[in-house]
């Protein structure tokens, strides 16, 4: 992680002992899919979401909560709460029907934190992997599901933090670990936990010195691994840093200054670059040099964009291309090796969740319910729109022809 065009028949195809095949891989095993870059493995996707023969199943979702759907086979996973935040909530719904078949209270909060008025108290995405699921709320609590019979395996809550305006960052599965960012305004750290267990396996604190203010010292980020040379790479954005471990052991490999905090995008990788967003109060977007060591100077970054970068929505790269669309709907296209401006256009609408490229397009969904969908390429080509009449704070996911757009109110699975 992170190769933009990963043959992804390795999911599915991968043999351990001849003759013998190996556990399936999940088709959407965390946020923002198979290769934690918005990618999906897919064909033959519904453009026209307005024809009612593309949709295949519609249901209700109770409570609140703007997690992505996680799948594996024939189960899709996504978290909820009440609308008071007291009842935090597992919900699997089955693929092929769309009948829900686990509803699981994983914990009661007799005090719900405050939340931001766009956030919700189930927005981190779980993680999926044959035989389990895992969700996590935040300082309120992680826990691992069986996913065949819903039994809560284990929970943690011993990893709490403050953080103002409710839970965000979402966990990422490495190896034996379930790895926990932890940035709130009175402490900030990454965590691991043995996945087996709910143990604590390494946890590192944030070196960088931070402002005083509270406020500016919490992040949301969800981390990425990339693979550099012959290392992985844990890159988590953080308030006013942004750092990269060893996965396996939590050991600081390098750290970059910049000015942000409230970091949401997710960073993704190529051409020998990582690009991260800096997050409140001016967005920046930042391609930096992978292979540093230590305290990265100014030089590390090759180039960097102000203009239209979004606070919320990931980045995207297609070929030699990267993408993004700001919070207030302008889209616009960079080279991703020198950051230079191909095109900028105003799509309109609000926009949380992240962009999707699948069955080489790329999906935009905005905060009103409109799906725009475009060409990738060096000129703004727009295929088609469908206005969905329903809010979307969730990020779309596409596996094979199936397109599931999880609504404010609904879960929703289009195909042709």
């Amino acid at each position: 992680m992170v190769f933009p065009r990963l043959s992804c028949c390795l999911l599915f195809l991968l043999t351990g002992v001849a003759g013998v095949a190996a556990p399936p891989t999940a088709e959407w095993p965390g946020y923002r899919g198979p290769t934690g870059d918005g990618h999906a493995v897919a064909a033959n996707l519904p453009q026209d979401l307005h024809d009612p023969a593309t949709l295949a199943w519609k249901t209700p979702i109770p409570g609140v909560g703007w997690s992505t759907p996680v799948v594996l086979g024939d189960q899709i996973w996504l978290t909820t709460a009440t609308p008071d935040g007291t009842s935090l909530r597992a919900v699997c719904v089955n693929r092929q029907t769309g009948t829900i078949t686990h509803d699981i209270e994983v914990f009661h909060v007799a005090e719900p934190i405050e939340i931001h008025k766009k956030n919700s108290h189930a927005s981190p995405t779980p993680a999926i992997e044959p035989g389990r699921v895992y969700v996590h709320f935040g300082t309120n609590g992680t826990a691992a599901i069986d996913t065949a019979t819903g039994a809560i395996l284990w929970r943690d809550q011993l990893h709490r933090l403050e953080h103002y305006v409710g839970p965000g960052s979402s966990p990422v599965l490495y190896g034996d670990l379930l790895v926990l960012t932890c940035d709130g305004a009175d402490v900030q750290y990454s965590v691991a936990l043995d996945k087996k267990t709910g143990q604590e396996r390494w946890k590192t604190p944030r070196s960088g010195k931070l402002r005083e203010d509270p406020d500016v010292k919490k992040s949301f980020c969800t981390p990425a691994i990339i693979r550099v040379g012959d290392r992985d790479e844990l890159v988590t954005p953080a308030a006013d840093h942004v750092y990269a471990y060893d996965p396996a052991t939590g050991r600081e490999l390098w750290q970059l200054d910049y000015d942000g905090f409230s970091v949401v995008p997710r960073p993704v990788a190529a051409h020998g670059l990582v690009f991260v967003c800096t997050g409140f109060n001016t967005p920046k977007l930042l391609a930096i040099k992978q292979g540093g060591s230590g305290m990265l100077a100014r030089t590390a970054i090759v180039w960097e964009e102000k203009s239209q970068i979004p606070a919320n929505p990931s980045p995207l790269i297609v070929g030699d291309e990267l993408y993004v669309v700001s919070d207030r709907g302008v889209a616009t296209c960079l080279d991703a090796r020198t950051g230079r401006e191909l095109w900028r256009h105003r799509v309109g609408g609000n926009y949380s969740a992240s962009p999707l490229f699948a069955d080489g397009r790329i999906y935009l969904a905005s905060e009103e319910g409109v799906v725009t969908v475009i060409e990738p390429g060096k000129t703004y080509r727009e295929v088609g729109t469908s206005d969905l009449a329903a809010r979307i704070m969730a990020s779309p996911i596409a596996i094979g022809g199936q397109l599931i757009i999880r609504t404010a109110d609904d879960l929703r699975l289009y195909r042709k």
